[in-house]
This record gives structure tokens, sequence and C-alpha cells, in this order.
């Protein structure tokens, strides 16, 4: 009797994330199931050869129960500033119990426990909820993001923005190196069982070092100023409709606060143990980035 392929559910599959990540499943020539939140999105992954694509909203049970049905298992990704994520995440892991789920893997933030952060508080009891379901369960605790959309407005602008004191130092990672760990652990579930991974590129940079790094690769002075935070959040979600824009507000608001009183840093070894090389330094990161913005001009 033939047994049916395993199934590898990704949420927010069209994001920062997915749109590595699931590439990466395919050519291991895994079967994925993405959930995403419009037929645009579902189109885009279509095309990259995704087998099953679900449209809805991870905020209403059914669609939950019909995304995680029959999937062997799940990489969850909470949606970005969205302010159900907490049940979200509750309710995709409630769901994967019932169905008896294999592996659960959960995209987390580095030093959840931080609760002074909006976000970080989701994600911590999302955690917590995660370790005391009985899944099998990986979570991922990558630092602040290295994102191309942050650094293309500098390279038409020359000017870095940052929403926080520039002077305080943080730790950051290439978002391909976390993805890179997050298909190892999804393809080798076994050996990442009950695991903790704390995900964070090499070096600690203040606004003004990410402006020297920016300056020496692009060949000339590049600006740093500091931005309201509320303001940057506008220009990179959208306003949305109010409880979302007020939810952006709040979690806005705690990462200005703490970011701009204290450091928050993270150490590179456990990342660089997963990839088995030096993890992406943030000098990398940008002339790959800058190469690519060339080639598009």
């Amino acid at each position: 009797m033939a047994h049916a392929p395993a199934v590898i559910l990704v949420t927010s599959a069209n994001g920062n994330q997915g749109r590595r990540l699931v590439p990466q499943l395919l050519a291991a020539g895994q079967q994925v199931r993405a959930c995403v939140q419009s037929s645009a999105s579902a189109q885009a992954l279509t095309q990259l050869g995704v087998q099953e694509v679900r449209v809805g909203d991870l905020a209403d049970p059914a669609f939950i129960r019909d995304a995680v049905r029959g999937v062997s298992s799940i990489y969850h990704i909470g949606p970005t500033l969205h302010p159900a994520e907490r049940e979200m995440g509750f309710g995709i892991i409630d769901a994967a119990v019932e169905e008896g789920v294999g592996h659960f893997v959960f995209s987390s933030v580095l030093h959840a426990i931080t609760t002074d952060l909006v976000q970080y508080e989701i994600k911590r009891d999302i955690e917590e909820h995660l370790l005391s379901s009985g899944l099998e369960f990986t979570i991922l605790q990558p630092a602040n993001y290295m994102l191309p959309p942050r650094l293309k407005p500098v390279f038409e602008e020359q000017v870095f923005r940052l929403s926080w004191a520039l002077d305080r130092y943080q730790s950051m990672v290439d978002l391909d190196d976390v993805t890179e760990v997050a298909a190892q652990v999804l393809l080798q579930p076994t050996r990442h069982f009950s695991a903790t991974y704390e995900l964070v590129g090499p070096g600690r940079f203040t606004a003004h070092d990410i402006g020297r790094v920016l300056s020496e690769v692009l060949g000339h002075e590049i600006q740093v100023e500091r931005i309201d935070m509320a303001a940057f959040i506008r220009a990179r979600f959208g306003a949305g409709a109010p409880d979302t824009f007020a939810h952006q507000a709040k979690v806005s608001a705690s990462i200005e606060k703490r970011y701009s009183n204290h450091d928050f840093l993270g150490n590179t070894n456990v990342l660089g143990w997963l990839l088995g090389r030096p993890a992406t330094s943030f000098e990398d990161f940008v002339r790959k980035e800058y190469a690519a913005f060339q080639a598009q001009k």
C-alpha cells in the first residue's frame, strides 16, 4: 500500500522568510502546502511550483484546521504586526495537536523573554504554548534581520534611517542564513527535536557603524539619521484598519523605548555551528544586495 507523501505546511509563505524558504524545500523534493492571505500571493507561489496553496485568514479556526489537516510538519511564521498574532499562534498549535502533526517549527525572535517589547511578549507566549503542547518542536530565535527593503532607500537616497537611538548596539542576521537553517530543521527533523536556537550574525552595530559599513561598500559617505518609529511603520506597512494601526503603534512605541535604552545583542556561535560555516557578515550582505540593486538598474 502506497503511503501519502509527507507534507510541510508553511504559513505566511509569501513573506520575507517564506519566499526564501519555500524554494529550498521544493528543491529538496518536498511536498509544500502554503498558507497565504491573497490570491496574488497564491499565484506567486504556484508559479514557484508549490503543490498546495491555501488562501485564507489564520485567525479563522476553520481555515486553520483545514490547512493543518494531513501535514507532517509545520513552519509557522506569525504575520508581521498583526493584532491577532498570539491567537493565531495558539490556534495553529492546538490544531497541530488535534491532527497529530509530527514536528512544529516556530519562527520566534531573539530574547523573546524581553516582555516590555509587545511583539516579543506575544512570541514568548506562543513559545510557552508550544512547550506545553506535547508536540515535537523546534524554536528559531533570529536577531533583527538584515532586510533588503531597508537598504533600497539607502542605495537610492544615500541616507540610512533608524527609528531608535543611533548609539545603541544591535545584533543582526542575514535572512538567507535563517531560512537555510529553517530548511535544515524541516528536512532533518529528529536531529532538531526539542531545540531552541538563537540565530545571530557576527558583530554588533550602532547606526553609525552601519553607516560606516555602507559608506565603505558603496564608496561614498552615507548619512545616518533617526526617524519616528510610527512614521517608519506607516511607511513600511501602511495604516491598515484602525485596530491594526493601533496595534502597530503600540508595538512601535515599545520597540523605540526598549532599543533606545538598551543594547540588543546575541552570540553567533550557534548559527555558525548550524550552517557549518561562518554566518554572513553585514558587509558581505550589503555587497550582495548592492550588486543585486545595480543589476536591476
